[in-house]
């Protein structure tokens, strides 16, 4: 039976915005209130995960959530119309109303960790929504983005869905940005590397002193337990700190993993030779450890590239290639480091360049954009198969872009009621384009 790995990337929502929300993200509050373009960031992202299924890989979509979020506003005490909802919100309280309107469900790596069929006890894909507490924009996603994996991965004799870990910061959890599985092939039992930035009762471990560490040890090991992974299965490894601090907000701006291969900054973790010497073990198969030093790429030009928050995918020819932004073609130091990268003996071959401009500006990369799920032949045929990209898909889904979407958005016309209908109409489109049914139900 073969076995793959699907990316399944985040359509962007039609409330696009730069808000500046994300505090620790050196990229989100650099941009902070510049008009954003909403159709051109849906495009953006459509035309890579396009371009990924052209080469050969598996390719889906995650649709987004519904924004402006009316139902969280009235909870927390706005009434009346949506359009006095709405107006209220923006004089009262416009920073929770720029919360109600984040489109920050796009970056799928943050909505689940998922583990495949070949590392569970009951041979099934396990799916657990991220809580994502440590942000108020991102902490009203969870309910809604597990509707969306179950109208996505609908069939249960193939895939087991949790519900989101307590949300409290003691189970900070970010999703698969700090998970990353290691496999000799997609269809062997692996080793799922659980990152963690802190403890939240081991008072005595290190943690960031300027920013929060949002995924706890706690979590990791929650979610391992969900998802019926033996020890053997598993490693839990601490983010270092002092690179949290300069604006890696997850693990997966400071490393990312692909089968044997684990691409990674000599700064990114602590413990690392003693982790990696686990891996090593658990593995019992070998790994390339590509370490990139600080001499090579400095942290921020990491940072301010998204060096490692690219994709690293296996051709179908089995070679491996990175799929990186285009802002890393523009750094002269992460360019040259890529170049060379390629001379060396390792299974990346090739570096593929994509503009996602409009998703790194609000702080994402390519690699954000995309939940991986490896799976058989048969996980594959059982998913929602109007979710998996192809030439009438990918048109559909442009001219549903052009219809509905803007081309300039400013913060504050995120007020405005017209967009509001304009994103409902668009949803309401969308989930008979994709047959997702009716997983906004929470949301209206």
């Amino acid at each position: 039976m073969k076995h793959f790995e699907a990316n399944f990337d985040g359509l962007v929502g039609p409330t696009h915005n730069y808000a500046g929300l994300s505090f620790g993200n050196v990229a989100s509050y650099n941009n902070a209130a510049q008009h954003s373009n909403p159709k051109a960031a849906a495009k953006q992202g459509l035309q890579k995960a396009k371009a990924l299924a052209d080469l050969g890989m598996v390719q889906g979509v995650l649709a987004p959530q519904e924004r402006p979020d009316l139902s969280t506003l009235r909870r927390i005490g706005f009434s009346g119309t949506d359009v006095q909802v709405l107006s209220d919100a923006a004089k009262q309280a416009p920073a929770l109303l720029n919360s109600c309107c984040s489109a920050s469900s796009m970056w799928t790596a943050n909505a689940a960790t998922v583990s495949p069929s070949a590392d569970t006890r009951n041979g099934k894909v396990h799916f657990t929504p991220a809580n994502l507490v440590d942000k108020l924009h991102r902490s009203i996603e969870p309910l809604t983005t597990g509707n969306i994996l179950q109208a996505t991965f609908n069939d249960e004799r193939h895939f087991q869905h949790h519900h989101h870990l307590p949300e409290h910061a003691h189970f900070g959890d970010e999703g698969a940005a700090n998970h990353t599985r290691l496999c000799s092939d997609y269809g062997h039992a692996g080793v799922e590397l659980f990152v963690f930035g802190q403890s939240a009762t081991q008072a005595n471990m290190p943690k960031p002193a300027k920013f929060p560490a949002r995924q706890t040890l706690e979590a990791s090991q929650a979610v391992s337990r969900l998802h019926q992974l033996d020890e053997e299965s598993c490693v839990f490894m601490q983010q270092n700190p002092e690179v949290i601090d300069l604006g890696v907000f997850h693990n997966d701006v400071i490393s990312v993993g692909n089968q044997n291969v684990l691409f990674y900054h000599e700064q990114a973790f602590l413990d690392t030779q003693s982790k990696f010497d686990e891996i090593r073990r658990k593995m019992n198969t070998n790994v390339h450890f590509i370490n990139v030093a600080t001499e090579q790429v400095a942290i921020a030009d990491a940072v301010k590239s998204y060096l490692f928050n690219t994709q690293i995918i296996t051709l179908p020819n089995g070679n491996m290639a990175i799929i990186a932004p285009s802002d890393c073609q523009e750094n002269p130091a992460v360019h040259a480091y890529l170049n060379e990268l390629l001379t060396l003996n390792t299974p990346i071959k090739q570096v593929l360049y994509f503009d996602v401009k409009q998703s790194m500006q609000n702080g994402g990369g390519p690699a954000c954009l995309r939940l991986r799920v490896a799976m058989n032949e048969q996980e594959v045929a059982a998913v929602n198969q109007h979710t998996l990209l192809n030439d009438d898909v990918f048109n559909r889904l442009n001219l549903w872009v052009d219809k509905h979407y803007r081309d300039q958005l400013a913060v504050s016309d995120l007020a405005d009621p017209q967009l509001l209908i304009e994103s409902r109409t668009a949803l309401d489109e969308l989930t008979q384009i994709l047959k997702l049914g009716s997983v906004y139900q929470f949301q209206r």
